[in-house]
């Protein structure tokens, strides 16, 4: 890890091992992108290796994330699928955008994973600092040809405020605005508002945490086309997991969600 100081510091070995989760296209019946979950080892949840990150060592834990993440796709077999890996990152465990991606690109050239294929993920559970420093992540990121994602959106401090100052490529809606969306009217005309904000802006939106059939239903009747859950496959262990596109009546939904 050469790139910089901070990657060099707390070389911890936390062992890592990654679930693969699909993101569908459901219009066309097919996985767009695999997201990267970190596991322990053994398959030990995400909560087990979190706890383990401190200030010390987060900028090892980061790098090590992203190796593991294009390693393991890579041996999953996500090259011949054509879909793109979305890795998240820590915005706090990057000192330098350039300097912090060079382990990145030279383990996906070493094992085949076309770069431009590489999407990187973020999400903040406290306000940001240094929205600066991210949003210059994110530009520079876009100038070396890779996506950019916003994670949970509409939860906690990844809000408008912040959209308002970084925009990504993609955002990706909570689950928190997701679950028992049919039931909601407010949740419906919420997310409404959001995609049609985000279509003007050009950006994409990934519906995640999708549970049942009849919240798929709610956000295909507001014409979101993008989506991931355990509706249509939970994580595979070190594995890419089937894909199960439920059968619904669109026709039908769009009347129930616009009465």
């Amino acid at each position: 890890m050469a790139g910089c100081a901070g990657c060099r510091s707390g070389q911890e070995d936390f062992g890592l091992a990654m679930a693969f989760q699909p993101i569908v296209d459901v219009e066309e019946e097919r996985v767009v992108a695999y997201e990267a979950l970190v596991r322990g080892a053994s398959g030990e949840g995400a909560g087990a290796v979190l706890g383990r990150v401190t200030p010390e060592n987060r900028y090892a834990f980061d790098q090590q994330c992203r190796v593991a993440a294009i390693e393991q796709a890579v041996e999953a077999g996500i090259v011949d699928t054509g879909a793109r890996l979305s890795i998240n990152f820590l915005p706090n465990a990057v000192y330098s955008p350039v300097a912090c991606i060079q382990l990145t690109l030279k383990t996906a050239r070493a094992v085949g994973m076309p770069v431009d294929r590489l999407v990187f993920e973020f999400t903040e559970d406290e306000r940001m600092t240094d929205t600066a420093h991210v949003a210059n992540i994110i530009e520079t990121y876009h100038r070396m040809g890779f996506s950019t994602a916003l994670d949970d959106f509409g939860a906690g401090h990844a809000g408008l405020g912040l959209l308002a100052k970084l925009q990504t490529d993609v955002v990706k809606l909570d689950m928190e605005l997701i679950r028992g969306i049919d039931a909601s009217m407010p949740r419906r005309m919420i997310v409404d508002g959001v995609v049609r904000m985000l279509d003007r802006m050009d950006i994409g939106v990934i519906a995640e945490g999708v549970e049942t059939v009849e919240e798929y239903a709610a956000l295909r009747a507001l014409g979101l086309r993008y989506f991931q859950g355990y509706l249509f496959a939970k994580p595979g262990f070190r594995s890419l997991p089937p894909v199960t596109y439920p059968r619904i009546d669109l026709s039908a939904d769009m009347a129930r969600v616009a009465a």
